[in-house]
């Protein structure tokens, strides 16, 4: 029996309070709204979730609050079949993500609450998780120290790591050095090249850039993998979808390109559904519709 990638992800646990209406209100403005939900969400989370629907042993790292969306969201991680063995509830409130979803694109607005718990201290607490991975994912949804801690446990064990800059900020060369991959959006792909010389992220560079696929960087040279066309129903979690993607097919030893391909048909099922988790496809599903599109 082929033996499952494990995929380690330190990062953020949130409850997304989602409202879907016709238009975003202007200051000052109070609309009506069409629908609301409440899912699980949080770079962490989604990214969690999203490899292990395509089969991957994945454990998450980090912390939630002990009230009832913290209760709510360990219940839906563990039938997700994500490892929560490493995650702690701290005395703070779950974070939250208040997400306004407007002809299918958002705006969101997040309260870190618990996730600043994800410390240097507490990342280092779990070593010995992270030094047995495959793969590791990061994002910026935590204490960057904590982000800064991870990834120095990993360069020292051989894992790859993922880096996902959102939301994005200044980060130490070190950091950059250190990391294996870089997956920035268009917007943030231009502020993290700011004050950088193109060697630096040569070869590290994968910029999601939605309906427009994936560019990566290599050998000098920016190179184009095209996204799958399909009618969107929400973008929330597309990335997220794309990460866990790209880091199942980079465990599987998948050339960079074809990792793009398949990370950029995880994100293209994810945007069907409303909802960052809800969409998120199963390996199988992902094979199907890989073959449907050849």
């Amino acid at each position: 029996m082929e033996q499952k990638p494990k995929i380690t992800v330190v990062g953020s646990i949130n409850m997304d309070l989602v409202t879907i209406t016709s238009q975003v209100p202007k200051v000052g403005e109070t609309l009506f709204g069409n629908r609301f939900q409440m899912n699980p969400g949080g770079k962490g989370a989604n990214q969690a979730v999203a490899a292990a629907r395509l089969g991957a042993h994945v454990q998450l790292i980090g912390c939630i609050g002990k009230d009832d969306f913290g209760q709510h969201i360990m219940k839906h991680l563990k039938n997700e079949g994500v490892d929560v063995s490493n995650v702690e509830p701290v005395t703070d409130s779950t974070a939250t993500a208040t997400i306004i979803v407007a002809d299918g694109d958002n705006s969101i607005i997040v309260v870190p609450a618990a996730n600043n718990y994800v410390t240097a201290d507490f990342v280092e607490s779990k070593r010995d998780a992270i030094a047995t991975s495959d793969i590791l994912i990061v994002q910026l949804e935590i204490p960057l120290e904590g982000v800064q801690k991870a990834v120095e446990i990993a360069k020292e064990n051989g894992v790859t790591v993922i880096l996902n800059p959102a939301p994005i900020q200044e980060l130490p060369s070190e950091l950059i050095h250190n990391v294996d991959y870089l997956t920035p959006n268009e917007h943030e792909q231009t502020l993290l090249r700011q004050g950088r010389n193109e060697e630096e992220l040569d070869g590290k560079l994968i910029v999601t850039m939605g309906s427009q696929g994936v560019a990566i960087r290599e050998g000098g040279k920016d190179i184009r993998i095209p996204a799958f066309k399909i009618d969107v129903v929400d973008t929330t979690g597309a990335g997220d979808s794309f990460n866990g993607g790209l880091a199942l097919a980079l465990s599987k030893g998948v050339p960079l390109r074809d990792a793009c391909y398949y990370g950029n048909a995880v994100a293209a099922m994810s945007t069907t559904k409303l909802g960052a988790q809800t969409g998120m496809p199963t390996a199988a599903e992902v094979e199907e519709f890989m073959k449907s599109r050849a």
